[in-house]
């Protein structure tokens, strides 16, 4: 462990400064990565068998509150939606639509928070890399140009510098983009399941239109809403 310690330290010492930038960079990544891969993870469901309670709930039960509850009882931005348009049942088909698209704008932007450090990083690194590489490169003439060719020691400081800032910002660059494209992958799946999702509910809201015969509201009794006295 000490061995590898001492490598690193000489790598960072040979790169410069940029290596310190790259390092920052890494570490933000880094940190960014472990978050959203947690959040996005928990925010995950059977989007099958959520729809499958909902549908019973509405169908079945005919009861809002049922599937408000069921909602409740789910994490992440699928149930999020649902519950924003159920509790819209009655108004509009406009606004009902509109609230569930208010609401999936703003799980959409929870999903994708922070991913944009994750995408900087990815474009940045390379680009720190070949900038390191450039000065390397110009420590390298300014001292050929001091010492001659007597001395190429000191030109191979300036090549060391080049090519380790190089390798640096590519080996940042490669593993950011590959979790930056699989969580890219993971919020464009929860953006079809909450479009799955909303047609389901307003196809369901139409049925219960249909079929003559209000369900329980969250927060009323079936008393209330049946116009049965109690």
């Amino acid at each position: 462990m000490d061995k590898i310690g001492g490598n690193v330290m000489q790598l960072m010492q040979q790169g410069g400064w940029v290596m310190w930038v790259l390092l920052l960079f890494s570490v933000l990544a880094l940190a960014v990565i472990f978050e959203r891969w947690w959040v996005l993870h928990k925010a995950a469901i059977n989007v099958n068998e959520f729809l499958a309670k909902i549908r019973k709930a509405l169908i079945v039960n005919r009861s809002i509150r049922d599937a408000v509850k069921i909602c409740e009882q789910y994490q992440g931005p699928v149930a999020s939606v649902m519950k924003a348009g159920l509790l819209k049942y009655g108004q509009p088909k406009e606004d009902v639509e509109k609230t569930i698209e208010n609401a999936a704008l703003y799980e959409l932007g929870r999903l994708e928070r922070r991913l944009v450090i994750l995408a900087t990083t990815a474009n940045v690194a390379p680009l720190l890399g070949f900038f390191g590489t450039v000065t390397g490169m110009m420590k390298s003439f300014d001292a050929l140009a001091a010492a001659g060719l007597s001395n190429p020691g000191l030109v191979a400081i300036g090549i060391k510098e080049a090519l380790t800032t190089t390798a640096a910002g590519l080996f940042v660059a490669i593993p950011v983009q590959i979790f930056y494209n699989f969580f890219m992958s993971k919020v464009n799946k929860f953006v079809r399941d909450i479009e799955t999702s909303a047609n389901m509910l307003l196809e369901t809201f139409g049925e219960m239109d249909r079929s003559g015969v209000s369900p329980e509201r969250a927060g009323t009794s079936p008393a209330a809403t049946t116009g049965t006295p109690s």
